[in-house]
C-alpha cells in the first residue's frame, strides 16, 4: 500500500461503523416515537463522514420545537444512546420532517445575501447566534461567494461575522 493509499484509508469514513451508528440511532428514535405514541417512518443514510437518520411522514407531536430546539435535544440524546452502545463518539445528524433540509436552504440563502451586502458596503456584518450545524452552512455559503467569515462568542451565543475581502 502506498503512502497516499494509507493516508486515504486513515481519513476515509468507516462505512460499516457509520451504518451501525445509523441502525442504533434508528432503533433508539423508534423507541422514542413508540413511547410518545407518534407515527413516523425512519430513513437512514450516510453523508460524508456522518450517519444521518431522518424521521419522515411524522404524524402528531412537535418534535422540532422553536428554532429546532427539541430536534437538537433529541439528536443529543440519540448521540448519547449511540455512544453508550458502540463506545464511539457519534457525529450523527438527525432530521425530523425535513426541518434541517429547509433550514440548510434558508442559511445558504442568508450567507449568500449577507456576503453580497458585505461586498457592497465593505463593512463586516455579525449574524444572530446559531448552532454549529447552522454556522457551518453559513461559512460555506460565504466562502462560495468569495469572502471570509469567522465564528465569535461563546456557546450557546456563538455567531458568524462576515468579513469584507
Amino acid at each position: 500500500m502506498t503512502e497516499a493509499e494509507k493516508e486515504t484509508a486513515k481519513t476515509a469514513p468507516d462505512l460499516a461503523a457509520l451504518e451501525q451508528e445509523g441502525e442504533v440511532a434508528a432503533d433508539y428514535i423508534e423507541g422514542l416515537l413508540d413511547i410518545a405514541d407518534i407515527d413516523g417512518d425512519i430513513d437512514m443514510d450516510v453523508e460524508g463522514d456522518r450517519a444521518v437518520v431522518s424521521v419522515v411522514d411524522v404524524k402528531g407531536g412537535d418534535l422540532v420545537g422553536a428554532n429546532g430546539e427539541v430536534l437538537e435535544a433529541i439528536q443529543e440524546l440519540t448521540r448519547l444512546a449511540v455512544h453508550r452502545q458502540t463506545g464511539q463518539r457519534s457525529r450523527l445528524m438527525l432530521d425530523i420532517g425535513g426541518y434541517r433540509d429547509r433550514r440548510r436552504t434558508e442559511l445558504r440563502d442568508l450567507g449568500t445575501k449577507v456576503a453580497a451586502d458585505v461586498k457592497r458596503s465593505g463593512e463586516p456584518k455579525a449574524l444572530q447566534p446559531m448552532t454549529p450545524f447552522e454556522r457551518k452552512i453559513v461559512h460555506d455559503a460565504v466562502a462560495a461567494a468569495g469572502l471570509r467569515s469567522e465564528s465569535e462568542g461563546e456557546e450557546p451565543r456563538r455567531f458568524v461575522v462576515v468579513l469584507p475581502a
